[in-house]
């Protein structure tokens, strides 16, 4: 789980990877046999019975330093990825994010450049707003209307969600699978985890490869249907 890629100088989120550290984490990956791929190729493959080589990549929050920085990283050591938007900010900024810098996000060209590049485009919902707080009428349309909105601007279908935050409930996985999608990843689902509450490992500027390593021999439980 990674989310922009840029200057960590000032990132009190911890959302940001230096390309340097990216670049060496990638590498990592590609030295141990392993390939970076989006998420909806990840399960085809699992559903086939393979893809033991393949790791799921995902960028949350459609920063526009995917396509200055990440993307061109992902292309040197062969990787796809699954970069989750929010169609509802397009060519906006983070103004979820009160206390960090200012991040401009990828524009509707942007994304559809991506799509184009073979990065796999998911929703991040509308806005970025907490599922788990939302009522009936905002969670439909982060869920169901950030999938319409995408699907029209990269002019295909849209199969993967990712919850704002990490954070999901009952209802959210509800809306999910009401809205189409055939996977959706959180961060730590607990018992909810299912293809549509798929777990991630948070990686940052702080992993070395022994820390990879380790997150690698500590990563979750398997998630049933996967």
């Amino acid at each position: 789980m990674y989310h922009s890629v840029g200057d960590c100088s000032h990132d009190p989120y911890r959302v940001t990877v230096s390309p340097s550290r990216l670049d060496r984490q990638l590498g990592w990956l590609r030295r141990r046999g392993l390939r970076g791929a989006g998420v909806h190729e990840l399960l085809a493959a699992r559903a086939r019975g393979e893809g033991q080589d393949l790791v799921g990549l995902t960028f949350d929050d459609g920063y526009a330093d995917f396509l200055t920085h990440a993307l061109p990283l992902l292309r040197r050591h062969d990787c796809g990825a699954t970069l989750f938007v929010l169609p509802g900010r397009l060519g906006g900024e983070n103004a979820w994010d009160p206390c960090g810098p200012r991040k401009p996000l990828l524009s509707a060209e942007d994304i559809r450049h991506a799509a184009d590049q073979g990065v796999e485009i998911g929703s991040h919902g509308l806005t970025h707003v907490d599922l788990t707080r939302a009522d009936d009428a905002l969670l439909r349309a982060e869920v169901k209307d950030s999938r319409t909105a995408l699907c029209e601007v990269v002019g295909a279908d849209i199969h993967g969600f990712c919850y704002p935050y990490g954070l999901v409930d009952r209802r959210a996985v509800d809306a999910v699978r009401e809205a189409g999608y055939s996977y959706a990843c959180a961060t730590d689902p607990g018992d909810l985890s299912c293809p549509l509450a798929i777990p991630r490992v948070h990686v940052g500027e702080r992993d070395t490869p022994w820390r990879l390593r380790l997150k690698h021999l500590l990563r979750r439980r398997p998630v049933e249907g996967v």
